[in-house]
């Protein structure tokens, strides 16, 4: 029988982790391989324009956006599975659609159904059924880190692809994506013995509107949705430069990304590290914020070479991965005990949204002015949002903990005081329909298993 307490994810959990870690890297590479492609190959389409190109690069954002908490909340009341399963044949019926279609009206109706497939809140609702609370936060990162390999994969093999096989090709491939992920799910991922409805993995209605109305919170939700709103703007216009003004075909693209991957990759390890290592995360977020407005206003300014636009690639992308690793980070350290799943649900609206409107205004300001006025105008929006992160505070560096009671713990009265008194506790609350507690942690000040230690002796007193 497995020790509850292991220091080591069990072989359940291990298969839970990377079978979901999988699904995620998956539907996740075929919403971006287009992204690189999309601005080149799509004039070939049907009734294609700069607007509706940007409208088909972004149009998955839409649904995501309004699916993706409805869905995760439906998961909670007729299970993970129905809802993952469901949301990957949608993922994969809306490929179909795009592979199908010769026109762009029917690229954006695949695109956002999707979209509609929005099965991320189910499949971390589910990650937290099959692990345990000490393996949770490995377990969540190892996802993260697999949506990032996936982003940096979709930005080399969605050229590749295209070259090779044409955009039908390319929405092919993502549709046998979304079906590999059904045979993970049916294949590699145990069934929970139960279902876990916590505050950490799921939205909570009643730690909504705290969340809608926490300026800190709202600060991080703005950046995400203007960097992606940036991302999805900026290739609009990137790969057209690099084919007009860097004299580069098409089909040449990958490596450039590749290059600028790599070495945004590696480039941002650095900042991370300092970051944490000396709780600086202010100053490196508002660093990063500041080089991508440079270069946003370098591409608008100097990008007429094969060179100039190699090397602002490459510091977009260090500035685009700084900041898409350590914004979640920082939701998770500000949002309140107890309401980091409603935190992290209300970002990922955020950031749906910031790609959905991002696409519409690369193709409109495309339309109006070409590349240089997509450039600008990512500029403008990198600046009001580095005055927006200058006013924020330095976060405190805590971590979230859940702590299970047992009756006897729960029915003790100064619980919570008890453990608001432990030197490095910022905040702790008590959600009895979990038999749990939520505790905010300074863990170079005290661990789990002191927390655990002290629950236990209050249970005995």
């Amino acid at each position: 029988m497995h020790d509850p307490h292991s220091e080591r994810m069990s072989p359940t959990e291990q298969r839970a982790t990377a079978g979901l870690a999988a699904v995620f890297a998956f539907r996740m590479l075929g919403m971006f391989m287009v992204l690189p492609v999309m601005a080149t190959y799509g004039l070939e389409l049907t009734d294609a324009t700069p607007v509706l190109i940007g409208l088909a690069i972004g149009a998955y954002g839409l649904t995501q956006a309004l699916l993706q908490i409805p869905f995760g909340m439906l998961s909670d009341r007729i299970g993970r599975m129905p809802v993952i399963y469901a949301g990957l044949l949608i993922f994969a019926l809306g490929a179909g659609v795009a592979a199908l279609s010769d026109s762009i009206w029917g690229v954006i109706a695949g695109r956002i159904l999707q979209g509609a497939g929005a099965i991320s809140a189910a499949v971390m609702a589910l990650l937290s059924d099959l692990t345990r609370e000490q393996h949770r936060t490995k377990a969540m990162a190892s996802i993260g880190m697999s949506i990032g390999l996936s982003f940096a994969l979709a930005m080399i093999v969605g050229p590749l692809l295209t070259r090779a096989f044409g955009l039908a090709g390319l929405f092919w491939a993502t549709a046998v994506m979304a079906l590999l992920g059904l045979l993970i799910i049916a294949l590699l991922v145990p069934r929970p013995s139960r279902s876990l409805q916590t505050r950490e993995a799921g939205v909570a209605r009643q730690a909504l509107g705290a969340t809608l109305r926490h300026a800190e919170l709202l600060r991080l939700d703005f950046g995400i949705a203007a960097l992606h709103a940036i991302l999805m703007a900026s290739f609009v216009a990137l790969p057209l430069a690099l084919v007009e003004q860097g004299g580069l075909p098409r089909e040449e693209h990958w490596w450039v990304y590749l290059t600028a991957m790599l070495l945004g990759f590696f480039g941002m390890i650095p900042f991370i590290i300092y970051g944490e290592k000396k709780r600086q995360m202010r100053r490196v977020l508002t660093g990063a914020v500041l080089l991508l407005l440079v270069c946003e206003l370098f591409f608008w300014q100097f990008g007429n070479g094969l060179g100039a636009l190699l090397g602002g690639t490459v510091l977009f992308f260090v500035a685009f991965n700084l900041l898409e690793a350590s914004l979640p980070s920082l939701v998770s350290k500000i949002a309140p005990a107890g309401g980091k799943g409603t935190a992290m649900g209300v970002y990922s609206t955020s950031q749906f949204l910031g790609a959905a409107l991002g696409g519409l205004l690369g193709g409109a300001l495309f339309a109006q002015g070409g590349v240089s006025a997509v450039f600008l105008g990512c500029a403008l929006l990198a600046a009001l949002w580095l005055i927006i992160a200058a006013t924020m505070r330095e976060p405190p560096y805590v971590t979230s903990l859940r702590l299970v009671l047992s009756p006897a713990a729960l029915a003790q009265p100064d619980l919570i005081a008890r453990i608001k008194a432990v030197p490095g506790v910022s905040d702790a609350v008590l959600v009895a329909e979990e038999a749990a507690v939520y505790v905010k942690v300074d863990k170079q000040q005290v661990d789990r298993t002191s927390l655990e230690r002290l629950v236990n002796m209050a249970a005995t007193c």
